[in-house]
């Protein structure tokens, strides 16, 4: 009887897993399937052959390419910077024992919590009072404002599992501070630090309210897709999205793949 009822309650989790899946993949495979139909614009309900020109036409998209690599030098900033902002206010709230830590933490998770929104608006009135204009410079400054603090509790997380009797035995065989944080904290927050990077790669390149209202003139991808959507655009956008896409599950694969076979020979 109880196995009947584990198998039956198996069963239902197996198709509310499904569904929820499809309701989740569907959208964004119709999306990529667009990118293949050659009628403009993109429909998947009315097919007109399957087509690759669209992909070969992202190479004449100039404006969305320079938007593109706009995102890039953006996440290039951005992530590096989140993650030593995240690992410093880490160490410094999981090592100094005062009341003012928690004061400081309430802080520094504010602008996790704030609406992206309001952080856009209100770097771009800061910089315009001392004269500097909306540019990449105030979106680098305004996304790392908030990302910053998802690296801190990442790491916060890992460093509250480090063993300090390691590190008390190194400080007893003569390690300085800083050999005892090169050889000894950085690689167990190893793993932490990679996750943050990749988490803030991706709250990055795809943020838009907070970028939007603090990027002026300029654009990113992801600025220029929303602008492109208001309008009647070309399944172009589609060939770029299948192109992210494949690219996202390629590196979760390789990641699961390196992730499996680290594990076997541990």
């Amino acid at each position: 009887m109880i196995t009947s009822s584990n198998k039956k309650s198996e069963f239902i989790l197996n198709i509310y897993i499904g569904i929820f899946l499809l309701f989740m993949f569907i959208p964004l495979l119709l999306m990529m399937a667009a990118g293949f139909n050659a009628t403009d614009p993109p429909s998947v309900t009315d097919w007109q052959g399957f087509t690759l020109k669209w992909f070969y036409q992202l190479k004449t998209e100039d404006r969305l390419i320079r938007c593109l690599g706009n995102s890039f030098k953006i996440v290039g900033v951005v992530v590096p910077l989140s993650v030593m902002l995240g690992l410093s206010a880490a160490l410094i709230l999981t090592r100094i024992r005062a009341k003012v830590t928690n004061y400081l933490y309430a802080v520094l998770v504010s602008p996790m919590l704030t609406p992206g929104i309001i952080l856009g608006i209100t770097t771009i009135v800061f910089w315009q009072k001392i004269g500097v204009n909306a540019n990449l410079f105030t979106v680098m400054l305004a996304q790392t404002s908030f990302i910053a603090t998802y690296p801190m509790l990442i790491i916060m997380s890992r460093l509250q599992r480090l063993d300090h009797f390691q590190e008390e035995a190194a400080m007893d065989l003569g390690a300085s501070p800083l050999l005892l944080f090169w050889r000894i904290t950085i690689p167990f927050l190893k793993p932490a630090i990679f996750t943050s990077a990749a988490l803030a790669f991706l709250m990055s390149f795809e943020n838009y309210n907070t970028t939007v209202f603090s990027i002026g003139s300029n654009c990113t991808v992801t600025t220029e897709i929303a602008q492109q959507a208001r309008k009647a655009h070309t399944p172009v956008i589609n060939a770029l999205g299948f192109i992210f896409v494949s690219l996202t599950i390629i590196g979760a694969f390789i990641y699961a793949f390196f992730h499996r076979r680290r594990s076997s020979r541990n």
